[in-house]
C-alpha cells in the first residue's frame, strides 16, 4: 500500500479515482485508513486497560469515563476543519481546480490553530464545572481533572494530525496516512505502560504519553505538505484567510462536528442518568461499552475515510455509476463489521469487562450493559456509511440531520422515557432503540437522494 512518488505521478493518483475498479480502490484507500483508525482506537483502549490495572482504585475508571465527552468536544472542533477541508479538496481536485485546493490547505492551518488555542484555554479555566456537568462525582472528579489538565496541551496537536491526515488521504496518499497513525499509536503504547507502571506517574502518565505521541505524529503529517513533489503542498500566498473558503470548509465539516458535540451532550445526560440509577459503577461501565464498540466504529470510519475521496472525486466528475457502486460496497463492509461487534458483545461480555476492570461489582454492571446495548449495534455500520455518503458529496445539511437523528431526535426523548420506567436497564435500552430508528431514517433518505441523482435532479455542490 505504500506510495512511491517515483513510479506514480500526482496526476495518476487522481485519475485512478475515476477509472480503477471500485473494489480495488476501496481496498487501497480503506485498508490503510482502517489500520490507522483501529490502531488509534487500540492505543486508547490500552490506555484505559493500563489505567484500570495500574491504579488500584475503582473510581479511576469512572474518572476516565467522564473525560470522554470533554475530549470529544475538542475532537469535534478538529473534525470541523479536518473533515470539511478533506471533502472540499476531493471535490475541487475532481473539478481539476488545484489552486483552490491549495488555498483550502493553507487556510486550514490557521483555522485549526486558532480554534485549538481558544477551546484549550476555555477548558483549562472551566475544567472543574465542565467535568461536573458531564457526570463527575466527588469520588471520580480528582482523577478526571488531573487527566484533563495534563492532556489539554496535546489536543491542538491532535487536531492538526486529524485534519491533515484526512487531507493526505484525500490527495492520494492512504498508505502514508496510515503510517501517521501507526507512529503515534506505537509510541503511545510504549510510553503509557512505562509512565504508569515504570515511573509510577499515575493517571497523568497516560496523558503525557498521549501528548508526546501527538507531538511526533503532528510533525510527521505536517512535514508531508512541505514536500514539493506531493500531489498537494503548501504554497506561498495561500495562508491568508479567505471567508468564502472558510465558509465552505465549515459548512461541510459541520456534520462530523455536530455528531461529536451531540455525542458529548448525550454523554452528559447519560452519565447523570447512570449516576442517578447506578452510581459510579454504572458510569465505569460506559468505559467498557465505549472502548469496545469504538473498535468496530473506527473500522467503519476507516472504510468511510477510504470511500470519501472516491465519492468526492467521482461526484465532482459526474460519474454517478461509480458513486453508487462505491456506496453499495461500503455499506456491505460496514454492516459486516458492526454485526461482528454485535455478536461478540452479546456472547462474550464478561471477558470484555474483565479486560478493563478489577472490581467485581463494576464487572457485573458492565456485562449487563454490553448485553443490552449491542442488540442492534449491527445496524450502526449502515447508519455511519449513509451519513458519510452525504458528507462526502458536500451535502452538509442532510449529513447534519442524519448525525442528529440518533443523538438528539431519538436519544434525548428515550433517556427521559425509559429510565424512569426501567431504571438502569432503561438507560442501556436507549441505545438499541435509537440505533434502529436512526437506521430506518438513513435508509429513507438514501433512497430519495439516489433517485434524485439518477434522474439528474441534484445540483453539484461547489
Amino acid at each position: 500500500m505504500a506510495e512511491n512518488a517515483l513510479t506514480e505521478t500526482p496526476q495518476e493518483r487522481l485519475r485512478e479515482l475515476g477509472n480503477a475498479r471500485i473494489w480495488k480502490l476501496l481496498l487501497k484507500y480503506s485498508l490503510p485508513a482502517v489500520v490507522g483508525t483501529v490502531v488509534m482506537a487500540v492505543y486508547n483502549i490500552i490506555d484505559s486497560i493500563v489505567i484500570g490495572h495500574a491504579i488500584d482504585d475503582p473510581n479511576v475508571v469512572s474518572g476516565i469515563a467522564v473525560t470522554f465527552p470533554v475530549m470529544n468536544l475538542g475532537t469535534a472542533l478538529g473534525m470541523l476543519i479536518g473533515a470539511g477541508a478533506a471533502t472540499r479538496v476531493s471535490i475541487v481536485m475532481g473539478q481539476d481546480n488545484k489552486r483552490l485546493a491549495e488555498v483550502i490547505l493553507g487556510n486550514s492551518v490557521q483555522l485549526t490553530i486558532i480554534i485549538g488555542i481558544t477551546y484549550i484555554s476555555l477548558f483549562a479555566i472551566f475544567i472543574t464545572p465542565i467535568l461536573k456537568i458531564f457526570g463527575a462525582s466527588a469520588n471520580s472528579l480528582p482523577y478526571a481533572r488531573e487527566f484533563m489538565l495534563w492532556i489539554l496541551p496535546g489536543m491542538v496537536l491532535m487536531n492538526l494530525t486529524f485534519s491533515y491526515n484526512n487531507i493526505m488521504r484525500a490527495t492520494g496518499y492512504p498508505g502514508r496516512a496510515m503510517y501517521t497513525n501507526l507512529i503515534g499509536a506505537g509510541l503511545n503504547m510504549i510510553l503509557a505502560p512505562l509512565f504508569l507502571f515504570g515511573f509510577k506517574w499515575g493517571i497523568k502518565g497516560a496523558a503525557i504519553a498521549t501528548d508526546l505521541s501527538m507531538l511526533v505524529t503532528s510533525f510527521f503529517v505536517m512535514s508531508h505538505f512541505f514536500k514539493k513533489d506531493t500531489t498537494l503542498h503548501f504554497v506561498k500566498g495561500t495562508f491568508k484567510l479567505d471567508w468564502k473558503v472558510i465558509k465552505a470548509i465549515l459548512y461541510i465539516g459541520m456534520s462530523p462536528f455536530l455528531i461529536n458535540v451531540a455525542g458529548s451532550a448525550i454523554n452528559a445526560i447519560v452519565n447523570n442518568s447512570l449516576l442517578r440509577y447506578g452510581g459510579d459503577d454504572a458510569i465505569a461501565s460506559v468505559v467498557v461499552f465505549n472502548r469496545f464498540v469504538t473498535i468496530f466504529v473506527m473500522i467503519v470510519i476507516g472504510i468511510c475515510q477510504g470511500m470519501q475521496p472516491i465519492l468526492g472525486y467521482n461526484y465532482g466528475s459526474g460519474k454517478h455509476d461509480r458513486l453508487f457502486s462505491t456506496l453499495r460496497l461500503a455499506i456491505v463492509c460496514g454492516v459486516c463489521v458492526t454485526s461482528i461487534g454485535s455478536l461478540i458483545g452479546a456472547f462474550n461480555p464478561r471477558v470484555i469487562a474483565m479486560a478493563f476492570m478489577q472490581d467485581e461489582a463494576q464487572i457485573n454492571c458492565a456485562v449487563n450493559c454490553l448485553r443490552i446495548t449491542t442488540i442492534t449495534f449491527w445496524m450502526v455500520g449502515f447508519q455511519i456509511v449513509g451519513t458519510n455518503f452525504f458528507q462526502s458529496l458536500g451535502m452538509a445539511g442532510r449529513a447534519v440531520f442524519l448525525s442528529l437523528t440518533r443523538q438528539i431526535i431519538f436519544m434525548i426523548p428515550m433517556l427521559f422515557i425509559l429510565p424512569p420506567k426501567l431504571g438502569l436497564d432503561g438507560v442501556w435500552a436507549c441505545y438499541p432503540v435509537c440505533d434502529l430508528a436512526a437506521a430506518i431514517v438513513t435508509a429513507g433518505m438514501l433512497i430519495v437522494q439516489i433517485k434524485k441523482i439518477r434522474n439528474n435532479k441534484l445540483q453539484l455542490v461547489v
